[in-house]
């Protein structure tokens, strides 16, 4: 008995692979597979044709004239997008941003759903998040039950694998089972991630992260958060708490952080603190938006600059930590802002290059790449569809597949 669960595990080990290879690729001929899995041609074949039974998967003829006078054409396999509709929504401090997608990626339908303030209770944000998921479905007309899975990130502290969140500032408790509390409003299943996680999925299968395999993403909004992929797995540590980089300490009883703590590197860096430290500076009418500071300093404030300039030299060291931890092929900055403007990228990567240890290598390339709040949602989606993948095989195993 034990050896029959053993084979059908590592049966089920072998169908994700094949299925997360055929994602990867877009289109991909069995031989292909079995060459870049290092599956053999036969096993390739009996799992593709499980997977083709339960429409997971579909055969694509390409219909060249080439392929046409060599006889018998290639036959490739890619992922069935009319399989499954899949929900990705970020929530974000002053409205939820959705994306509906098929099984493929594709998107379907997006809407931004404004929040009535930045903290609610579990089950306010949970009233939201059906609330913003209805709307899209609707206007893409289809109901909320046609959805197969649906993915949500938000900053704070989560614990994916049990959706409990033990801390985020969009909820006004700590140690919240999110996921308790969104499954009896869903008939599928809710899977729950850090954002920051969900923009290095983004970026793993739409973005700079393509075809790396150890990559960094830091992300800089009202917080500043890290998604590292290791591997091509996106590294979460053992309570979900791991590479939290906003929260690194960078100060021994400093500025206060919106976690609680005190000398958070977010606490120097982050929206609110900047305008905090502005606004409690005096002498002027309160700021409310990060772009009325940033206007003075280009027009010449000098308390505005010197905040930024010191919040540029707590990133750079930041950023310079975490090359030397994890010695990524490539950090990416991601996010909405313009380019990182008001902390000054090219004087950051220069102060960040002298604290990183020096090799004889070529350092590590660090990069931009500005998107909305969209994006991050469809990194939920692409969590969403991982998931139910990983479901789906696993009912194949369990029902005779």
């Amino acid at each position: 008995m034990k050896k029959l669960k053993h084979v059908e595990e590592q049966r089920g080990i072998g169908r994700q692979h094949i299925m997360d290879v055929i994602r990867k690729k877009g289109s991909i001929a069995r031989i292909d597979i079995a060459n870049e899995t290092l599956v053999s041609p036969a096993t390739v074949t009996a799992i593709t044709s499980e997977l083709l039974k339960v429409g997971l998967i579909e055969e694509i003829v390409p219909e060249t004239r080439l392929q046409a006078k060599r006889g018998r054409p290639r036959v490739a396999l890619k992922v069935r997008g009319a399989a499954y509709k899949i929900a990705g929504l970020k929530v974000a401090r002053n409205h939820i941003s959705v994306v509906i997608v098929d099984f493929e990626g594709n998107d379907i339908a997006s809407k931004e759903i404004d929040l009535p303030k930045p903290s609610l209770s579990p089950q306010q944000l949970g009233e939201r998040i059906l609330q913003s998921i209805r709307e899209t479905c609707a206007s893409a007309g289809i109901a909320v039950d046609d959805l197969a899975g649906i993915g949500i990130g938000l900053s704070g502290l989560v614990d994916s694998p049990t959706g409990v969140v033990h801390w985020s500032p969009s909820l006004d408790k700590r140690n919240v089972d999110l996921g308790s509390v969104l499954s009896p409003l869903f008939d599928c299943p809710v899977f729950i991630d850090n954002d920051a996680n969900l923009v290095a999925k983004a970026e793993q299968l739409f973005g700079l992260g393509r075809n790396v395999s150890n990559f960094v993403v830091v992300t800089i909004e009202h917080g500043v958060g890290m998604g590292v992929v290791i591997d091509n797995e996106i590294y979460r540590g053992s309570r979900g708490c791991g590479a939290e980089f906003g929260h690194t300490k960078v100060q021994l009883e400093g500025a206060l952080c919106q976690c609680g703590q005190r000398g958070c590197l977010e606490a120097y860096i982050g929206d609110y603190a900047l305008l905090r430290e502005a606004n409690e500076a005096g002498g002027r009418e309160p700021m409310t938006e990060l772009s009325e500071l940033w206007e003075a300093a280009v027009a010449g404030d000098q308390m505005a600059s010197d905040l930024f300039k010191r919040a540029g030299r707590m990133f750079a060291m930041g950023l310079a930590n975490a090359i030397n931890i994890f010695d990524p092929e490539i950090v990416i900055l991601a996010g909405r802002r313009a380019a990182f403007d008001h902390l000054d990228f090219d004087a950051v990567h220069k102060e960040m290059l002298s604290h990183v240890v020096q090799v004889d290598a070529p350092p590590t390339p660090v990069k931009v790449h500005q998107w909305g709040d969209l994006m991050w949602a469809k990194g939920a989606a692409a969590f969403a569809i991982k998931g139910v993948s990983a479901l789906k095989i696993r009912e194949l195993a369990v029902f005779g597949g």
